[in-house]
């Protein structure tokens, strides 16, 4: 197995554009698009009963407000740009906590577990490879997408602890040859950096756990590395492109939250689902020695 990846590697390290437009080739073969519209759609109807769920658990264990500040710094990397508009309607939310009943919060649950459900359908079209040989336990499937909204859950708390800490650090200031220097600046850039860090995490642990079949931690962390790259710039090209040249709110009115979350979702997910082609077309080089992989499943 080892020789085969050397392979792909140096097929991969002498033919790098090649490889790309393989990539890229598959994805469209495998209507990544597509796929990428129908993760945006239920992404979208799970995030705010995700959200909900996780700030009504979350609470209890840190104030309120830390919490949706700490929840306004992670949407800004998922949903660039929009994070506030959502955060208004989830303290509005808790604002009303006590409305909510337990047929209320089974809903809730139901739905934010349909985005993981439907990412489970798209990844095994692209690693479509592996679903042949290998198909997963159906209770696992649907044990896995509660899992992971767990686990989201507990990293978001241990994000604001830290987030915390690192904002009450950044009150002080330190002297250096007599000079008073602030730790604002340099909280910015860890808290950019651990960021950057969870992003790539999270992708990886996606990339780990959710496809069918078995993914190696190194390929694992080169796909979320090279989705992670693609997203720090999409998103800041989202961010200019709706402040500067967008007339969105022009033409949605109202609308205009749900549509900018809805795209930026769907730019996300076809980063994502690059990421794991990229990650299946390296795997399907050792199918084929020296050369091309094969074809991928063409659901045109």
């Amino acid at each position: 197995m080892k020789t085969m990846d050397n392979r792909a590697l140096l097929f991969v390290a002498a033919h790098p554009a090649q490889f790309v437009v393989q990539v890229v080739k598959a994805f469209r073969q495998n209507q990544g698009l597509l796929l990428a519209g129908a993760i945006a759609y239920y992404a979208l109807l799970s995030i705010v009963p995700l959200l909900i769920l996780v700030a009504i658990a979350f609470s209890h264990f840190v104030g309120q407000q830390l919490l949706l500040d700490t929840l306004r710094r992670l949407l800004e990397w998922l949903v660039p740009g929009q994070s506030d508009a959502i955060v208004v309607e989830l303290d509005n939310f808790l604002t009303h906590r006590s409305v909510v009943g337990w047929f209320l919060v089974v809903t809730m649950v139901f739905f934010s577990s349909l985005a993981f459900t439907v990412l489970e359908n798209a990844l095994s079209i692209i690693f479509v490879h592996r679903v042949v040989v290998r198909r997963r336990h159906f209770l696992l499937s649907a044990i896995l997408p509660y899992l992971f909204s767990l686990s989201l859950g507990v990293g978001v708390l241990l994000v604001t602890l830290v987030s915390s800490s690192l904002q009450a650090v950044a009150t002080d200031t330190v002297t250096l040859l007599g000079h008073s220097v602030s730790l604002t600046g340099t909280t910015r850039v860890v808290l950019y950096l651990l960021g950057v860090a969870g992003e790539i995490f999270v992708l990886t642990a996606i990339y780990l756990v959710i496809p069918a079949g078995r993914t190696t931690p190194y390929h694992a962390l080169a796909g979320a590395v090279a989705a992670a790259a693609l997203w720090e710039i999409t998103r800041r090209v989202l961010v200019w492109y709706f402040a500067t040249l967008s007339q969105v709110s022009v033409v949605y009115g109202s609308l205009t939250t749900a549509i900018v979350v809805l795209f930026s979702l769907e730019a996300l997910a076809t980063l994502l689902l690059f990421g794991a082609q990229l990650i299946a077309e390296y795997e399907r080089l050792n199918y084929a020695p020296g050369g091309p992989a094969p074809r991928p499943l063409d659901t045109r």
